[in-house]
């Protein structure tokens, strides 16, 4: 598994973050062929001083444009810049109406005069590409291309290795101190985070150094300390070495997974540990305390694992092949735990020996360790109980309120994946910054019927569209069919201003329309399709939201018999898409995790107040976890929403262990409060320790430079404490109050399965 391991690759793809069900996607697939791709690649000259009008400005602009159309998978004929026969500027001569390329073909970079420069100039400006392919401030031009997903052998793009040509053969080569070089596009983002995900590796290397040195610290003693971590490891090598076997690879947003749930098999490991070190101060060696933890612990962390691997099943609800991917990922890495963690380890253990005195040592230590809990004890007393309760029901109130307008998506510009200082973002920043059109788009198709070539009423009502989008808040500029047409039709009227509109006439309006067709992205061929293409001042899931509601509620308020308004392409339609479909599958997949746990508590523990006392602090914990992601600006995306799945799994870790122990002493006949008691001090401190280490350890991830990462780590620590805060108070006051409410009519009879 280690050599299959070793062979596990980066694997991203644009076409697997695609819901391929979601009505929207359905649009751009149809049409992706006629209008423009939402896989593009946007890459900026800008000259460091002046201005690009220079012999040495446009020249350079040619040698990216020639790099950029020869690179892979690049649609050479969708590319364009100055220097692309597809630029062209329209013109009214003496002799009527022109349309002539901006850089005539018989212009090269060596024949570049002050003339000619003032001549192309001109064109640009005549044909009102400032603020499309030149900048606003005219020192910065770009050239625009259309990556294809899978090649002409069907072979499909390495994004990793992709970003790496782009850094080769265009921002290196290209780039020095006189003229500076952007990209951005799909290929270059996931490319770069791709690339910040090699840090993972290193801060998860820091995490596991900080936790063995803190589970050393717990145990002192070596074999001890290595059984968690090996035993986890090796659960790890074999989940990446499945997915070899099965084809997979690790996609870069999905990298955190494993690593999260190697974080699971920590946890479980040290409660192990911690009953193997109990059972050795008691005076049992080795083997008898591992068969014992084996007894003890085999049906709460089975219980435990299965409850995290249903959650990460359910993800695959959400109907998009990255998730899916990723539940499998999860999925694979809980079920190996379930073998190395509850049988591995206590099988090494049993092998391992302790002389008298580590057995003293672990006696003096656990002695001194229970001092610390015995405050946590009174949440055992009917008062505090009392107390605990109605303070935890008004902080879920308080979170369920704060919680529910959250956003799903992103809510930053830019790539949320990236720090807002990483080059990419600054790219980013600059281009949207200095160019009209905007990074991201939403394109609305028209569809009409069959050979609507002459059907004066769809150009006209979509004007009327085009105007009402205008005002909607986030939409920066719109091109669309109709815009081209009133362009068209004011140009073969001598440029008269009043003729700036669609033409009434239907031989005007087709022939209009046949100039249009020559240029991509705006008209299908039969005239059975118009595009609207909306560019957006950037993609936060408000904005996007935004502009759709606007284009349903033109859709409701304006019929028009034959014309059928459909959302959506463009790289905001599909954002829009995954945002929806994440929006949509976020309750049921919570509702059948929970009803997972439901089901699982009640099996094993026969009784109703188990449920409610493992369920309810659960659920607190949760809806603070949302409040967080509030407070701190985090969406709901495909990379959170695993997270709070994971939550929701180590959260529940805690309350079995507990709960298990305590079945155990009502079993026995004892009082409720001393019962619990007796549990939170055997099985406390571990908890207590697992997620303290667990949280420093993820914490150290806010230091990453990817700030997917940084906003995980952030939110995984913070999620780890609330849920052991939860389970050290709420669950055992829940406890009390339900037993006080709902005094058992006979003593706890342990099921077959929780019997040693």
């Amino acid at each position: 598994m280690g050599w299959f391991a070793w062979q596990l690759r980066m694997d991203a793809g644009f076409e697997k973050q695609m819901p391929a069900s979601h009505e929207y996607v359905q649009t751009f697939q149809q049409y992706r062929n006629d209008v423009l791709g939402a896989n593009r690649l946007n890459v900026v000259l800008k000259a460091r001083k002046g201005s690009i009008w220079t012999k040495a400005g446009l020249a350079r602009l040619n040698d990216v444009t020639q790099a950029v159309m020869f690179l892979p998978n690049i649609n050479r004929l969708g590319v364009q810049s100055l220097w692309t026969p597809n630029t062209y500027v329209n013109e009214i001569t003496e002799e009527g109406f022109r349309a002539d390329p901006v850089i005539p073909g018989t212009v090269t970079p060596a024949s570049l005069d002050a003339a000619t420069i003032a001549q192309v100039k001109q064109a640009a400006l005549n044909g009102g590409f400032v603020g499309t392919l030149v900048s606003k401030g005219q020192d910065s031009a770009m050239v625009v291309a259309e990556i294809s997903e899978f090649d002409a052998q069907g072979n499909k793009v390495d994004y990793v290795a992709y970003n790496r040509l782009l850094e080769q053969q265009v921002r290196m080569k290209f780039e020095d101190a006189d003229f500076e070089v952007q990209i951005i596009g799909f290929a270059k983002q996931i490319g770069d985070v791709a690339d910040g995900a090699a840090g993972v590796v290193q801060f998860c290397i820091v995490a596991l150094i900080l936790t063995t040195l803190a589970v050393y610290w717990y145990c002192r003693s070596v074999p001890f300390t290595l059984l968690p971590v090996c035993c986890s490891l090796v659960s790890l090598v074999w989940q990446f070495g499945t997915l070899r076997l099965m084809g997979y690879g690790l996609d870069p947003l999905a990298v955190l997974v494993p690593f999260l749930v190697f974080a699971i098999g920590v946890s479980h490991g040290v409660q192990q540990i911690n009953y193997i070190i109990r059972g050795i101060a008691a005076g049992h060696d080795c083997e008898h305390a591992a068969k014992a933890s084996f007894r003890g612990l085999l049906v709460p962390g089975v219980l435990a694992l299965l409850t995290a691997f249903v959650s990460f099943v359910t993800l695959v609800l959400i109907p998009i092949p990255m998730v899916k991917e990723l539940a499998i990922t999860a999925s694979i890495g809980v079920a190996y735990k379930i073998v190395t963690n509850l049988v591995m380890l206590p099988l090494a253990a049993s092998l391992l020996k302790v002389g008298p005195r580590y057995a003293r040592h672990a006696m003096h230590l656990q002695q001194e360790r229970g001092h610390w809990l015995r405050p946590l004890s009174r949440a055992a007393q009917p008062r505090a109980a009392a107390g605990i309760a109605v303070a935890t029901l008004a902080l879920l109130a308080w979170a369920a309120w704060f919680s529910h307008d959250r956003l799903v998506g992103t809510l930053q510009p830019g790539a949320p994946e990236l720090r807002a200082d990483a080059r990419y973002n600054l790219d980013a920043k600059s281009i949207a910054d200095n160019y009209a059109t905007g990074l991201d788009w939403l394109t609305v198709v028209l569809e009409t019927p069959a050979n609507s070539c002459e059907q004066v009423q769809f150009g006209r009502y979509q004007d009327g569209f085009d105007t009402a989008m205008r005002s909607v808040p986030g939409v920066m500029s719109v091109s669309s069919f109709a815009g081209q047409l009133k362009v068209y039709n004011e140009g073969y009227n001598e440029g008269n201003p009043r003729m700036f509109t669609v033409p009434l006439d239907p031989a005007n309006y087709a022939a209009l329309g046949v100039e249009v067709g020559r240029v991509r992205g705006y008209v299908g061929k039969d005239c059975a399709m118009l595009a609207s293409h909306l560019y957006l001042s950037d993609h936060k899931a408000a904005t996007i939201n935004g502009v759709i509601a606007a284009v349903r509620a033109y859709r409701d308020a304006h019929k028009l018999p034959g014309l059928k308004i459909r959302l959506a392409a463009g790289n905001a339609g599909v954002l829009a898409a995954v945002n929806d479909e994440v929006e949509k599958s976020e309750l049921p997949m919570m509702l059948y995790v929970y009803g997972a746990i439901v089901v699982l508590v009640f099996a094993v523990y026969r009784d109703l107040r188990a449920v409610v006392a493992c369920c309810l602090p659960l659920t607190v914990a949760t809806f603070i976890g949302y409040a967080f992601m509030k407070e701190l600006q985090i969406g709901l995306t495909v990379a959170t929403l695993p997270v709070m799945v994971l939550a929701v799994g180590i959260g529940v870790d805690y309350a079995f262990y507990i709960y298990s122990r305590l079945q155990m002493h009502l079993a026995h006949g004892e009082p409720i409060a001393v019962a619990l008691e007796k549990s939170i001090q055997e099985v406390g401190i571990a908890t207590i320790f697992t997620a303290i280490t667990l949280a420093i350890g993820v914490a150290t991830w806010s230091f990453s430079a990817l700030k997917f990462q940084a906003d995980m780590g952030k939110l995984l620590a913070f999620m780890f404490i609330v849920n052991l805060v939860m389970a050290m108070t709420a669950l055992p006051a829940f406890a009390v109050l339900l037993e006080r409410m709902f005094p058992r009519k006979a003593p706890v009879k342990l099921s077959a399965a929780l019997q040693h």
